[in-house]
């Protein structure tokens, strides 16, 4: 494994993320449907860069071999200089949980935890004392507006606040990178707006490297960059919709 230093170097290079080459295909009803092919893709500290195109062109599977929860058939997905795919599966998960962040549009929450103890979850299961876990989650909370909900439970929280408190599980750990899949998907416009100038936010004044899966057109202008996938083939463009006007 890279040593943590050398990894913070590459990151400091700008070198955050990148997927070289990556390719992937599922066996569906007897056929083989290539999700992914041969996609270059890097992202940089403070960008945040919002994915679309239709159903079925990989845009989750590009999020889910990003964090290393699949692996890729074909390629690399680099951190750093480190081989995220070539890491053992107990190595890959505890480089998740310290270096990159996850939003589901299904919230993931866990339903018998308050929202401090939803947030302070990563923390925990990575030793880091509970005094100390529930501070920052407490802190991460008051920040994303919910210092007033830090006891609730997810079934007393609206959806919008509760993708909020997954925003801030995904942020707990300072990971470098963050990887939102639909994460306004099951939310109202208002709360759907809240989400994702939260999201623009973490990236402009954090420097987190935030890249978004979407359906939604009007998500697309928060970001400053947009990659957009079809047939499992990634073009990139320069600027979001909206952007710089």
């Amino acid at each position: 494994m890279v040593a943590a230093t050398e990894t913070a170097d590459a990151i400091d290079a700008g070198r955050v993320l990148r997927l070289e080459g990556v390719s992937k295909s599922f066996h569906r009803g007897g056929e083989l449907v290539r999700a992914l092919a041969e996609v270059d893709f890097a992202v940089g500290p403070g960008e945040f860069v919002v994915v679309t195109g239709p159903s079925g062109a990989g845009k989750s599977t590009l999020l889910h071999v990003a964090a290393g929860l699949e692996p890729p058939d074909a390629g690399r997905v680099l951190f750093g200089d480190e081989d995220i795919a070539a890491l053992r599966p107990n190595r890959r998960a505890a480089f998740r949980r310290r270096h990159l962040g996850f939003v589901y549009q299904s919230f993931n929450l866990v339903p018998t935890l308050s929202a401090v103890h939803n947030v302070s979850l990563p923390l925990l299961l990575d030793g880091v004392p509970a005094r100390i876990a529930d501070a920052r989650a407490t802190a991460l909370l008051e920040r994303v507006g919910l210092g007033d909900r830090t006891g609730h439970l997810p079934a007393e929280l609206s959806g919008g606040q509760m993708q909020r408190v997954s925003v801030a599980r995904a942020l707990v750990a300072e990971p470098a990178v963050l990887l939102a899949d639909e994460p306004t998907g099951n939310l109202d416009t208002r709360s759907s707006e809240s989400v994702l100038t939260l999201l623009r936010d973490v990236a402009d004044e954090q420097g987190t490297a935030v890249v978004m899966v979407t359906h939604d057109a009007a998500a697309v202008e928060y970001g400053t960059r947009q990659l957009v996938l079809v047939d499992g083939r990634a073009e990139e463009r320069a600027a979001a919709w909206g952007l710089g006007e």
